[in-house]
């Protein structure tokens, strides 16, 4: 049985300097105008503003200097991801890559790979999507039929991945495919990760629209794609155990509290500095709610700088997170009742609400279902 331990570190130096540059760089951009504050600050794809973080050495600064980083710890890079995500900055273009991807090939690619991609995603120039989740699968990864079969130095790819966010977008996926059959009674073997180039013939992007009318998922296809054996990610069948670390930067970042941000500042702008009883109760609850998540988050980036892997960790924060993302526009919504209005500008706390309240049931899909965390969580626990 495992206790969890989130002790809180305090804050590097390098984190302390990454906390007032990305404040200053935030606020050259906000006076330039060259961008407003989001409502879906990291699901919002700026190339541009991407390519400027990067020339502000803001982007994978827990990357070595080799390699185009700063050399920072993860608490720096959780710092400048925390600051991004308060401020609405638009940051999709930039996120995935440095948040995992590149982590991933830093520990686990070749060489090649690591000089090629890791300067780039630097440089704020580079975007990948993640290849994981598979049609007719569910949250099931181990379901992968995705097949990759090796011809001299290449590996010849053939199957399809779905809800592939900014595949439309992106320059590179990791992807989970299947090398060799699995055994009967361990469905986790035989599986390896690939980077994939998606300017390379072989490989289609389809579009998957939500309900809301945003195009942000998407169906890859993947038809004799060929990728180099030195594009692979780690040992061969070892994909399992490089999927689940790699999950532990999805799920342990601020993206996975801080998503609905937005709402809380409209929400405690539109009550004012009088608010009644209940709603002084239930927005401290609210802050108190994200006070303690934001100190998990730290604890994990701590964790993640000493080269530890907290996946069951991750997997509570996300969950816990997921739970105060849900209930804020709940919450929002009983204590200073609006009628949503997705386009009225002028009416900032409506249009917020109203973009949450659409966007918020996929919280808890995205990065795995809380059915799946918890399954996760009780194992660690004993208690299945």
């Amino acid at each position: 049985m495992e206790a969890f331990q989130f002790d809180v570190p305090a804050l590097p130096a390098d984190a302390l300097e990454a906390e007032r540059r990305v404040r200053e760089f935030l606020a050259r951009e906000r006076a330039a105008g060259t961008y407003q504050p989001h409502l879906s600050s990291w699901n919002t794809h700026d190339a541009e503003f991407s390519r400027r973080a990067g020339r502000a050495g803001l982007v994978a600064v827990g990357f070595p200097k080799e390699y185009g980083g700063q050399g920072w710890s993860m608490l720096a890079r959780y710092v400048i991801a925390r600051e991004m995500l308060a401020n609405g900055a638009p940051c999709f273009a930039h996120w995935i890559a440095e948040r995992q991807s590149g982590p991933q090939i830093l520990r686990h690619g070749s060489e090649r790979a690591r000089k090629l991609i890791l300067p780039k995603i630097c440089a704020g120039e580079c975007t990948f999507g993640i290849g994981m989740s598979e049609p007719d699968s569910g949250s099931d990864l181990a379901a992968v039929r995705t097949r990759a079969v090796r011809q001299g130095d290449d590996w010849v790819i053939n199957g399809s991945k779905i809800w592939t966010s900014n595949a439309h977008n992106a320059h590179y996926l990791i992807a989970l495919v299947r090398t060799s059959e699995a055994d009967g009674k361990n469905r986790h073997v035989g599986l390896t990760q690939f980077v994939i180039d998606m300017a390379k013939p072989g490989v289609k992007v389809r579009p998957i629209y939500n309900l809301a009318g945003g195009h942000e998922f998407n169906e890859v296809h993947f038809n004799d794609y060929v990728v180099p054996d030195d594009m692979r990610v780690g040992e061969l069948g070892a994909g399992w155990d490089m999927v689940t670390g790699e999950l532990a930067f999805e799920r342990s970042g601020p993206d996975r509290f801080l998503s609905d941000y937005r709402l809380m500042v409209e929400l405690i702008d539109r009550v004012g500095t009088k608010p009644d009883a209940y709603q002084a109760v239930e927005i401290g609850r609210l802050v108190s709610h994200l006070s303690a998540l934001t100190r998990m988050g730290t604890s994990i980036a701590g964790m993640l700088t000493a080269g530890k892997s907290p996946q069951v960790e991750a997997a509570l924060l996300k969950d816990v997170g997921n739970v105060f993302e849900r209930e804020l526009p709940e919450v929002a919504r009983r204590i200073a009742p609006v009628q949503p209005a997705p386009d009225d500008a002028g009416a900032r706390y409506s249009e917020t609400l109203s973009h949450i309240v659409q966007h918020a049931p996929s919280y808890t899909l995205r990065g795995g279902t809380r059915e799946i965390l918890r399954g996760v969580i009780a194992r660690a626990l004993g208690l299945r």
